[in-house]
């Protein structure tokens, strides 16, 4: 259990499903919305665990997080959080990295950007939500922000967001196709795909005339195994 990097407060720990099997351990703080991900845990991630973190989520967005200190350290090794930007698909996110590789700091809006559940408005429709209302609250600490001036909060930087309902259902449906497909794997298809790769394997070895024991047989337990757990 670690502390976390915005209160000091012991974080939630739990087992969430990774790919291509087993289980990684994540820590949650819910009052400050911040989720640590140890190096490689966010891309490794099942379908079906990211649905249920969307889930956690959504439990606890009544409750505005707890503003975060200007300074965050690494709750493994203690050195300075580094800011990042990054990308995925279309969708720009921020979190906080250790410089070291220990792994990275994500708020709970940010993690909802990088999975395609939060999009940014488009200047047109900040124009109509400014007919609407004078203020909102962001997405991403909490502040205020004075729409007749404002398009990204002055505090985070985060740009006016929406949960699109459209784009959460797509992406659901996306995610759960992608967990259904994990989990019903269909044995021809795999032994196929490794059968091409063992005939692009002898194709190769004859042609460039290197040594090789073709008739040593295929494994298809081991071989098929190995092209699973890729």
């Amino acid at each position: 259990m670690i502390g976390c990097p915005g209160c000091a407060a012991p974080m939630a720990h739990g087992p969430y499903e990774r790919k291509p099997s087993g289980s990684t351990d994540l820590d949650l703080c819910h009052p400050c919305h911040l989720i640590w991900f140890d190096q490689y845990e966010s891309p490794s991630l099942t379908p079906g665990a990211v649905i249920r973190l969307f889930g956690e989520i959504h439990a606890h967005h009544d409750t505005p997080p707890r503003p975060l200190p200007d300074r965050l350290a690494c709750p493994r090794c203690r050195k300075p959080l580094v800011p990042t930007h990054d990308f995925h698909g279309t969708n720009r996110f921020t979190y906080h990295r250790c410089a070291s590789g220990c792994g990275r700091l994500s708020t709970f809006f940010q993690f909802l950007r990088e999975k395609h559940f939060v999009r940014s408005l488009a200047p047109h429709e900040v124009e109509g939500l400014r007919a609407q209302v004078a203020q909102v609250r962001c997405s991403s600490c909490g502040a205020r922000l004075e729409l007749e001036r404002e398009t990204a909060c002055r505090y985070c930087r985060a740009p006016i967001s929406i949960l699109d309902a459209d784009a959460v259902r797509k992406t659901l449906a996306q995610l759960d196709a992608k967990e259904q497909a994990r989990r019903h794997i269909d044995p021809a298809a795999a032994v196929a795909a490794v059968l091409d790769g063992e005939r692009a394997r002898r194709r190769v070895a004859h042609a460039s005339g290197a040594r090789r024991d073709v008739d040593a047989g295929v494994d298809l337990v081991g071989e098929v195994l190995d092209f699973l757990m890729q």
